[in-house]
């Protein structure tokens, strides 16, 4: 959207899957969605989060059309948790001193009094949470707006995703945005991309807050977070970060544990002395977060497609579980590289 949108570029999105579809291979419509920053301290993430914070944070204020809404957020730390893989993925987000604790607004560190049971630490904060099925189309119809084209397609090969712009000329340059898929893909093939299965349960109870905890007794891989999606979105139950697992399949004894984790939680989800039976169910799913060894890759390189002839590609991939929050501070960094190689390019 902002090479369309701010830079001129003639864009033209190539995709297998698009907003309104649901499947393995397109983890984004099966996220929360949120912004619960995890990067470490003065890394690249961490600037990534702070630049998207500032547009989820505009939009929720201004365009209510994007189904973006704040939330009152709470995150409940257990010492236990310290070295589970849960643990492990929340260690800055659980922190008390936390760098976004200036970012994020109305940021406290909850009293020992307002804690559940069984939690050492928590801080409370507002953040977004994302209707994913309004906001994906929002995002499209921007791009359509700003000039971009869009059209169903699959590439075996990153390089021939040039030959098919919109304009029937070849592509000066391709951006590859393609996730897990990076994985496989003729070119690219990075081996250092993963799965991580994440397990959700939508339901239409409203609790009222967004939650989060650092772990659960049920598991290392298994989390806690309760989140309601703007505009009827629904409230997302999760979940688990199960590493290296390709299952696309719901599974049921998970998805009670899910639901009753979260009204051990929160007991405002359902009536006073229901249990689960008391969730209105709208779906179970499930999504693969494209997990990559060495973080977010954005970056820059020629390759030489099938057919012999080379192509500038400028790669925006393995966003694991934190895409959304980290998007716009990304695409900023993506356009910066874009318009240094058609600069180069122009030069030769």
């Amino acid at each position: 959207m902002l090479l369309a949108r701010d830079h001129g570029h003639n864009v033209t999105i190539i995709a297998k899957h698009m907003p309104g579809d649901y499947d393995i291979e397109y983890a984004s419509p099966w996220a929360g969605a949120n912004s619960l920053p995890v990067g470490k301290p003065n890394s690249t993430q961490q600037t990534y989060e702070t630049v998207t914070w500032r547009e989820l944070e505009r939009l929720a204020r201004d365009h209510p059309e994007t189904g973006i809404h704040f939330q009152n957020n709470f995150i409940y730390r257990r010492e236990k948790d310290a070295n589970s893989p849960i643990g492990d993925w929340f260690r800055e987000l659980v922190r008390e001193d936390a760098w976004f604790k200036d970012v994020l607004p109305n940021f406290r560190i909850l009293p020992k009094n307002e804690l559940p049971p069984g939690m050492d630490g928590g801080t409370n904060f507002t953040t977004v949470c994302i209707n994913t099925a309004l906001y994906l189309p929002w995002l499209a119809s921007q791009c359509l707006k700003h000039g971009a084209k869009i059209r169903r397609g699959v590439v075996q090969h990153v390089a021939d995703a040039a030959d098919l712009h919109h304009s029937g000329k070849r592509a000066d340059l391709v951006v590859n945005a393609t996730g897990l898929s990076s994985l496989k893909l003729g070119g690219v093939e990075d081996t250092t991309m993963y799965p991580a299965r994440g397990q959700i349960t939508i339901v239409r109870n409203d609790p009222g807050i967004m939650a989060s905890t650092s772990g659960t007794d049920d598991g290392g891989d298994e989390a806690l977070y309760i989140m309601h999606r703007a505009a009827g979105g629904g409230t997302v139950l999760g979940g688990c970060l199960q590493v290296g697992n390709w299952e696309s399949q719901v599974d049921p004894n998970l998805a009670t544990r899910i639901m009753k984790r979260a009204v051990a939680l929160c007991p405002q989800l359902v009536p006073e002395g229901a249990g689960i039976e008391a969730l209105d169910i709208v779906r179970h799913g499930v999504g693969l977060r494209p997990m990559r060894k060495d973080g977010i890759r954005v970056e820059r390189e020629v390759i030489k497609g099938p057919d012999g002839k080379s192509v500038p590609v400028v790669h925006n991939y393995g966003h694991a579980g934190y895409g959304y929050q980290t998007a716009y501070g990304c695409s900023e960094a993506v356009v910066k590289l874009v318009d240094a190689a058609l600069q180069t390019k122009a030069k030769l």
